[in-house]
């Protein structure tokens, strides 16, 4: 066994017929795996995970088998190599890990609920069936699952039910797939459903607990994104339904199983008569995310987990090609601007961070490398920078190819690079190959040397990092011709900068729209010329700018004090992206200051001169025929306002909340955080965060759950602090989906901070027994590592975790973290005097 990682070296599956009874009241699974296949060896290897194997039938005969839970296999004694039948009775437990077959927990009126559904990716679905569970063991499926049913119950799966027997319900054979994309979910359902324009069915499902309107929109992006797909892959979607169902307990965001899409709550339901544009926006995406990977990753999948940016990445670039298609009023690249990018560019630059292709064996290393920083974010950008390159034109037909050669099969990165490619008659591959197999990206420095204009790059790192050489193929997406396409080496000069600057007219530019994977380091004199003809540039250009700065900031290539005084120069833009670039710097500047202090007054004082004029003319009220940008403008804002203490916006927050305290889920959604943060925060009371907690578990909305939340976790009372730790546990008040947001919450609240990290280090095992092994767990080392900034906590962050940094999928984060928290400790210990005369000196 030792030498064998793959179990498709020994069995290679065709066909499944797969019956699963399922009883919720005694929480046990039963049930029997037939397979058919070829056996490769002798013996032959199946995937199971905490299963009761009763009896193992090759070819009708029983056989010999042995059960290993370390290595979740069943070692079977087959009795010749060759096709076969295995046919495999088990029985499971039905748990609450949220992976595998699980419950969720809802309320109807008072009365407690199950909705049963599943989560096979990464390697869950052994929980829930015998099986080679790995992405290359495709085969064809039959599904019989039989239930405690109750009268007016639903069961969905990835196929339509062919006919009900003696209570088993059957479903039609599945196509080739795999088996981390198997689903199927049953409860007390309702529905709504429609029909493209192929006639692909499509339907969204929840619990009754939710309001038929709020299955709307989801219906509506749903149907028009599988459309949208349709044209521009040239290549039908190839299952008979689309259904999308939320469950009320769920660890991921959403999950891809082909033909019933899984999501939380959070991210498919929404009220229509109230919910703010960037939520929509939100919701809108990851939809259309989830439905990209019908193709990209369910038609054709991955070869091997290494590969899982072939299925995110992908997914999460044509989220945002697909809503601009079919909402092109949102501008919803300037989300992937002011989410996607800056999260890509933080974390990649801290030395140790995986590289977007990366080797992964471990079941429980698999799941630690969904680093949403760099598979997901910096893989979409990656991909962008490819499509700006070769084209729609070229990306289409090469993705047409690709899913013809590969359709119901699987494919490696360089079947993709080749596919476009080939349609762009571009080597691709070379270019993209250096982004996909390096860890990091480049800064490339712009200068004026001895009158020449010069480039250079080299990689940038914020914190310790050693210089490895290593050099990216660049698209410069430059303003001035001179400059090549892709800049591949170490150095070169352009030419003499003061005849260029005069035939081309305006300053010199690199990463023009922003779409490549790197940051531009201007000397003064480039960089005062874009600033004295800032007029001309762009928005995404201006936030470009900005974002830079932070970076270089970070790294400690110029101070962060020299930033300061850049604040003041963009703070009365209308864009939604310089806004964002401005308060993403001005919140940075908090970890300079001491709460309660003359530095935080002055900090304070900072802000409200920068939001004073925004504030004034946005308020609290959209206004008729406001643009988009204001829309998405007014809560940065408003946020900004409130933490300056300006008595205006404060009152008026009061009186809102005093205007609709007894109904407060009615406030305007886009505001009602900040209406309901502001009066726990300056009016509070024990009474009104009681008030509040109780509201968070009775509401069945999960825009205004996630606002009270953050409302609840600001209080200033220490008592209510050590109540809501209290909290953290009990899964009738914070479900284990949500525990992550809560405990970040209190612990970057200053009166809350000690409470919470007293509360992850003595209870790091319960934490680990409730959502260890999920994908979500490393996260809360993650959290705790972007609130820490002084040496007291770095050396007990290090004392409590440097432990625990041979745990298998622990390793990678909790080595980086250290390093972020130390990187971080340095620059306030270095720059702290200065930036709070920066601050002084800006007033």
């Amino acid at each position: 066994m030792a030498q064998i990682t793959r179990f498709l070296e020994t069995f290679e599956p065709s066909h499944y017929d797969v019956y699963i009874d399922v009883n919720r009241g005694t929480k046990e699974i039963s049930g029997k795996s037939t397979i058919t296949g070829v056996a490769h060896t002798k013996p032959v290897y199946i995937h199971q995970k905490n299963m009761d194997i009763e009896a193992v039938k090759v070819n009708d005969s029983d056989v010999a088998f042995t059960v290993d839970n370390k290595t979740e296999s069943i070692k079977i004694d087959v009795p010749e190599m060759g096709e076969m039948t295995l046919a495999i009775t088990y029985k499971a437990p039905l748990t609450d890990s949220m992976m595998g077959i699980y419950p969720s927990y809802y309320e109807v009126n008072g009365e407690k609920k199950e909705l049963v559904g599943t989560q096979f990716e990464t390697t869950f679905a052994r929980q829930a069936f015998p099986c080679v569970d790995e992405p290359a063991a495709k085969a064809k499926f039959d599904l019989a699952i039989k239930f405690d049913e109750k009268p007016g119950e639903t069961i969905l799966a990835n196929m339509p039910e062919v006919r009900e027997e003696n209570g088993v319900h059957y479903f039609d054979t599945t196509v080739r797939m795999s088996t981390y994309l198997i689903a199927f979910a049953f409860g007390d359902l309702q529905g709504k459903e429609t029909t493209t324009k192929s006639g692909v069915k499509v339907g969204v499902f929840s619990t009754k607990a939710n309001q038929p309107k709020e299955l709307d929109f989801a219906l509506d992006i749903a149907k028009r994104s599988i459309e949208f797909y349709e044209d521009f892959y040239q290549t039908p979607y190839p299952l008979p339904h689309s259904w999308q169902l939320a469950l009320p307990d769920f660890s991921a965001g959403a999950m891809e199983n082909w033909g019933l899409v899984t999501y939380r709550e959070a991210y498919l339901l929404i009220d229509p008569d109230n919910t703010a544009l960037d939520t929509k926006q939100l919701v809108a995406t990851v939809i259309s995310h989830e439905l990209a990977h019908q193709w990209f990753g369910d038609l054709v999948t991955m070869n091997w987990w290494d590969d899982l940016w072939l299925n995110e990445s992908f997914a999460n670039m044509m989220e945002y090609v697909a809503i601009d298609a079919i909402e092109p009023d949102w501008n919803v690249w300037e989300l992937f601007q002011t989410s996607d990018v800056p999260a890509a560019l933080q974390r990649d630059a801290t030395d140790g961070v995986q590289s977007v292709h990366v080797n992964v064996e471990n079941p429980a290393e698999i799941d630690s490398i969904f680093d949403s920083a760099i598979v997901y974010a910096k893989g979409a950008r990656m991909l962008v920078m490819m499509r700006a390159l070769v084209g729609d034109k070229a990306l289409r037909a090469g993705l047409k190819n690709y899913f013809a050669a590969h359709k119901y099969n699987n494919a490696k990165g360089a079947d993709l690079w080749n596919a476009v490619g080939d349609a762009a008659g571009m080597d691709v591959a070379s270019i993209m190959n250096t982004w996909l197999e390096q860890p990091g990206y480049p800064i490339v420095n712009a200068k004026i040397v001895d009158g020449k204009l010069t480039l250079s790059q080299q990689q940038f790192f914020i914190g310790a990092g050693k210089d490895e050489g290593r050099q990216w193929k660049i698209p410069l997406n430059s303003n001035y011709d001179v400059a090549p396409t892709i800049f591949g080496d170490k150095e070169i000069t352009l030419g003499d900068y003061q005849t260029l600057r005069k035939e081309n007219g305006k300053p010199f530019r690199l990463n023009v729209g922003n779409n490549s994977h790197f940051i531009v380091k201007y000397d003064d004199t480039l960089m005062k010329d874009i600033l004295d003809n800032l007029d001309d540039v762009d928005a995404i250009s201006q936030m470009a700018i900005l974002q830079d700065l932070r970076l270089l900031a970070e790294a400690r290539q110029i101070s962060y004090a020299d930033v300061v005084p850049y604040l003041k120069h963009f703070s009365d833009h209308r864009s939604t992206v310089v806004n964002s670039a401005i308060y993403r710097i001005a919140y940075n500047l908090r970890k300079f200051i001491t709460p309660n202090t003359d530095e935080e007054k002055a900090l304070k004082k900072l802000y409200g001169q920068l939001s004073e004029k925004q504030y004034a003319r946005l308020d609290w009220t959209p206004k008729d025929g406001e643009s988009i940008d204001d829309q998405l403008t007014r809560p940065t804002i408003l946020n900004a306002a409130l933490y300056a203490e300006n008595d205006s916006a404060m009152a008026k927050a009061h009186k809102l909340f005093d205007e609709n305290k007894n109904n407060l889920d009615a406030l305007p959604a886009d505001v009602r955080i900040f209406v309901i943060r502001n009066e726990v925060k300056n009016y509070g009371s024990q009474e009104l965060v009681d008030s509040l907690l109780n509201e968070y578990k009775t509401t069945t909305d999960p825009s205004y759950k996630s606002d009270l939340n953050v409302a609840i976790t600001s209080t200033k009372d220490s008592e209510m602090i050590k109540k809501l730790i209290g909290e953290f546990e009990n899964a009738q008040t914070i479900k284990p989906q949500d525990l992550r947001a809560w405990f970040r919450g209190v612990l970057d609240n200053p009166v809350g901070e000690q409470a919470a990290w007293d509360w992850i280090r003595n209870d790091w095992d319960w934490l680990e027994a409730t959502v260890g092994g999920d994908m979500e767990f490393a996260t809360f080392i993650t959290v705790t590592a972007s609130v820490f900034r002084t040496p007291e906590r770095l050396k007990e962050f290090k004392e409590f975790f440097e432990p625990k940094i041979n745990t298998p999928g622990l390793t990678r984060e909790i080595t980086m973290d250290i390093s972020i928290i130390e990187t971080r400790v340095n620059l306030i210990e270095d720059e702290k005097k200065d930036v709070n005369e920066a601050i002084k000196a800006a007033l």
